[in-house]
């Protein structure tokens, strides 16, 4: 105990010594998170700074081993970087696929040559990744998959089509499924492999929002050759590797239930409703829903570092990520619920430069798939009610 207070009262220290103020305000807009990779900028010096210096530090991924570019932190320790970023406000240095999706299934599934290759890359910045799992016809049952790789020689050749691939046209390199045995049981014959964007063959198109943005890409194969020592895991035994990573994608999917680096939603609303002769919100009725959401989202907090804790003991339940998906994404949508309704008929704004081009309702609309992204919201549900409550099927 008298280790982790020292290394709690070091940590702050550093913290507070390095985190330029800027990077401890809330973020107001995507230009704010830094993503890495090959074409990356940054968006202010402050943000370059910030993101060095964890980077040297180890802390972009405190956990990871220090020989892959993280920090060799335990589970313990890591929490305490956690908690104290958190007392600061301090915003993440790097917002990063590899980190919270790519890299935990390579440092399980992954061969020495694989890990040296790429966790480095991913921890110091380098390369950005996005998923290629789901498919036109391939969705919530995603085992369903067609996008084929046929053997020729040392490498395969890919065809097929990708689609809700998140920023595949920013993207360096993508971890991506595809069917190596067409002849195989549905869930078996797939494999997990990775492999370069630029390579030849591989182009992608944007998808534009009912928000007016877009995110999202559908990804085309076209005779893509990768090598075969791009596989992860064992060839035909993909979707092993598939639903261990989407444990993690979920976890981070929960995670926009959580405020993290945002003001308080009730210092929001007071910005566009105002304060009563208390301090308190000039509204009644939607004090009481932000207070009510306030709970919720705090329970989220402590449900997410319990899971995290189980985890790191080795007594995680593997679908409890799901509980925590669909938690989280409800809770983001009664968020941004509560933000249109505290900026009344201010928040209808589209593209003003008041309104920010529209911020706050682009943002409430790009909630509404939350509920079917990184699975949906019935399927979440339904592994619930199996997996964890043991109830009967149909």
């Amino acid at each position: 105990m008298a280790d982790l207070d020292t290394f709690r009262r070091e940590t702050r220290a550093w913290l507070e010594a390095n985190c330029p103020p800027e990077m401890r305000r809330p973020m107001t807009s995507e230009e704010d998170t830094f993503w890495g990779g090959r074409n990356a900028k940054f968006s202010s010096e402050p943000q370059r700074i910030w993101f060095e210096r964890m980077r040297d530090k180890g802390w972009t991924v405190p956990h990871w081993p220090k020989e892959y570019g993280g920090g060799g932190l335990d589970g313990e320790e890591a929490k305490i970087v956690r908690q104290e970023m958190a007392a600061i406000g301090a915003r993440a240095p790097i917002t990063s696929f590899g980190i919270s999706m790519l890299g935990p299934a390579l440092l399980k599934y992954g061969t020495d040559e694989q890990k040296r290759e790429h966790l480095p890359k991913i921890t110091a910045g380098l390369i950005r990744w996005c998923q290629g799992y789901s498919e036109p016809n391939a969705g919530s049952d995603l085992a369903s998959l067609q996008t084929r790789a046929e053997s020729d020689g040392d490498d395969y050749v890919i065809n097929g089509q990708k689609i809700w691939t998140s920023y595949a046209n920013y993207a360096d390199w993508i971890f991506c499924l595809v069917r190596t045995d067409p002849t195989a049981k549905k869930h078996d014959g797939i494999s997990f492999i990775l492999f370069d964007m630029t390579s030849k063959g591989v182009s992608t198109k944007p998808i534009l929002l009912i928000s007016g943005r877009s995110p999202f890409c559908e990804t085309f194969f076209d005779n893509v050759r990768v090598p075969k020592a791009n596989v992860l895991g064992t060839v035909n035994r993909g979707w092993d590797v598939a639903k261990y990573l989407l444990q993690h994608e979920r976890a981070m999917i929960s995670g926009m239930g959580e405020r993290g680096g945002s003001r308080p939603l009730g210092q929001v609303a007071a910005d566009s409703i105002g304060s009563d002769g208390q301090g308190r919100l000039d509204d009644a009725l939607l004090r009481a829903d932000i207070a009510t959401f306030d709970v919720d989202e705090a329970a989220l907090a402590a449900a997410a570092e319990r899971m995290v804790d189980l985890a790191k003991a080795g007594q995680g339940h593997p679908a409890f990520s799901s509980a925590m998906k669909y938690y989280g994404t409800e809770l983001n949508k009664r968020r941004h619920e509560l933000l249109m309704s505290a900026g009344g008929i201010n928040a209808l704004e589209w593209e003003s430069d008041r309104s920010g081009e529209g911020a706050r309702p682009r943002a409430w609309l790009r909630t509404k798939a939350n509920s079917i992204e990184g699975g949906t919201s019935e399927v979440m549900l339904g592994i619930v009610a199996k997996r964890i409550l043991d109830l009967p099927g149909a």
